[in-house]
């Protein structure tokens, strides 16, 4: 039975005592934490009594918390006891700066927050990278650790498998590229070098960053998830026990199936996105397939189809590591499961963009 929340002040010998009757809960408390507000002004000294109280829960403790009253000790009924004085320690805490969110104080807070959570997946990152290398190392110097059908499979799953959107996605980019020189170096008299700037923006820039991207967001989280799931279905634990190393088992084969196949896909990917260039200069600028071939040979050459193809090994290592350093930290729910999933991906792209700046200045810095 739902008996409701009721109370009677009463005059003892010394001070007065405030006998609670009913459910003192969400439930049962209706209005009678606001009649005991006004009935408590000026006697916060009050004892309790509980003889009469049947079930009391945090809205009954923040009631009494609110009308005044200290908690006190109850032997009869340890339970309010503690209940008051947890509700009180919560409800008396105060902000410990301003409390809007836009103040300076906690933005400046939410700021260093960012920044030490930044340099803390860094040095987890560097970490990682260092345990991995060691064990490529391990592998070098005995082959016969190198679990060979795990690595084939992977490079089918994340390489092959990723061939049509690479190449559909580069066809689209160097098309592109193709109409914005067409319409830009058109008004200076200088179409004919939208062949120049579709050669080097696509193979040196385009072709290995549009892959990167792809497979950061396909590879990465892929790689994430599924060493999430075994994480949390205790897999990899039952690895340990059985004496199997999970970075020779798992990492390994994802690391090493990237590195062979980002290479390739950037190369594709190239192809791909002069194909793209070349259709619109023909369509656009009615410059034939075999004067845009060799006007790409003479004035663009190989050298920048070699510097794009340079940047994909590291592309690949990073997109490995990442995906699969994000995998191993999921916890036991699903829900760190999505948030290092999401992680995976947004680490790996920002990380893929900030190296293809650093490549930019080193290329710069040897003139190349």
């Amino acid at each position: 039975m739902n008996e409701p929340a009721d109370f009677e002040l009463k005059q003892g010998r010394g001070e007065p005592v405030l006998c609670l009757s009913g459910n003192w809960t969400a439930l049962g408390l209706s209005r009678a934490g606001a009649r005991l507000q006004s009935t408590l002004r000026g006697k916060s000294n009050a004892t309790l009594d509980l003889a009469a109280l049947k079930r009391f829960d945090s809205a009954g403790a923040l009631a009494l918390i609110s009308a005044g009253l200290a908690p006190r000790a109850t032997p009869d009924r340890p339970d309010v006891e503690r209940l008051l004085k947890l509700v009180e320690g919560v409800a008396g805490k105060e902000p410990s700066g301003p409390g809007s969110p836009l103040s300076g104080y906690a933005m400046l807070i939410r700021a260093g927050e960012g920044v030490e959570k930044v340099l803390n997946d860094a040095y987890h990152n560097l970490a990682f990278s260092g345990r991995l290398i060691a064990t490529l190392g391990h592998v070098i110097v005995n082959p016969a650790r190198l679990r060979v059908a795990p690595v084939v499979a992977l490079m089918e799953r994340a390489g092959l498998d990723a061939l049509p959107i690479v190449a559909i996605t580069n066809f689209f980019i160097g098309a592109t590229v193709g109409f914005l020189g067409a319409s830009l170096l058109a008004q200076f008299g200088a179409s004919v070098f939208s062949v120049e700037l579709i050669g080097v923006a696509v193979m040196r820039e385009f072709a290995v960053l549009i892959t990167a991207v792809l497979l950061a967001g396909r590879s990465a989280s892929a790689f994430a998830a599924e060493l999430g799931s075994m994480k949390m279905n205790q897999e990899i634990d039952a690895m340990q026990v059985m004496g199997v190393d999970p970075f020779e088992a798992l990492v390994l084969p994802r690391f090493l199936a990237m590195l062979t196949m980002t290479p390739l896909l950037t190369f594709v990917a190239s192809l791909a996105g002069l194909a793209g260039g070349m259709v619109v200069t023909w369509a656009v600028l009615d410059l034939s397939p075999a004067f845009f071939l060799q006007r790409l040979l003479d004035n663009v050459g190989v050298l920048h189809l070699y510097l794009g193809l340079a940047k994909a090994p590291v592309m690949a290592m990073v997109i490995a590591a990442i995906g699969c350093r994000q995998g191993l930290e999921v916890g036991g729910d699903v829900e760190q499961l999505g948030r290092r999933v999401t992680t995976a991906v947004v680490q790996a792209i920002f990380s893929i963009i900030v190296l293809d700046a650093v490549f930019a200045l080193i290329f710069m810095e040897f003139n190349l």
